[in-house]
């Protein structure tokens, strides 16, 4: 590793150098090994919307449960960040917990709706999480649930995927 703990297969891996991602998983690489600030192909995969990666890491046999650096779970970070592609791969053919809280108190379907703004690949993530088994009742830390946090947004689609989920 280097001085911030990044292993080979990561640093491959935020250089987009999959060839190499595959040659190091295939010489035996700790696919998991985290860097000092929680990162690991598979959750740097998730953090920057690389689909291709990410699905390498899964087949790989990447461990699902490791956390980033604020406790969530790999399919956090597309949730919140609009990577509709890498959501729908993760939720539907992956055992990933769309339910998992993150230290901020949040689950992926709080994240989609707390931080963006209503758009179709927000919409469209809302609908594949609530699918895979979000539940929508879910509150925030200060007990706040995803359609109030809609509402409050004036996300007006969202807010029914909500209410019909709720329903």
């Amino acid at each position: 590793t280097d001085t911030v703990g990044r292993t080979a297969i990561l640093i491959a891996a935020k250089a987009g150098r999959l060839d190499v991602v595959a040659t190091l998983i295939a010489a035996g690489a700790d696919i998991d090994a985290q860097d000092n600030i929680s990162l690991n192909p598979f959750l740097w995969g998730c953090i920057s919307g690389n689909t291709e990666l990410v699905r390498t890491m899964v087949a790989a046999g990447t461990d699902l449960t490791r956390l980033t650096r604020f406790g969530g779970v790999g399919i956090h970070p597309p949730a919140e960040k609009g990577f509709v592609e890498l959501v729908a791969f993760l939720a539907a053919e992956t055992d990933v917990n769309v339910n998992h809280t993150t230290i901020c108190g949040w689950t992926p379907l709080l994240e989609a709706v707390i931080l963006q703004d209503e758009s179709p690949a927000q919409i469209e993530i809302v609908r594949l999480l609530l699918e895979a088994g979000a539940d929508p009742s879910m509150v925030d830390q200060w007990g706040v649930s995803p359609l109030k946090h809609a509402r409050d947004k004036g996300s007006v689609a969202i807010a029914a995927l909500l209410e019909a989920a709720l329903a």
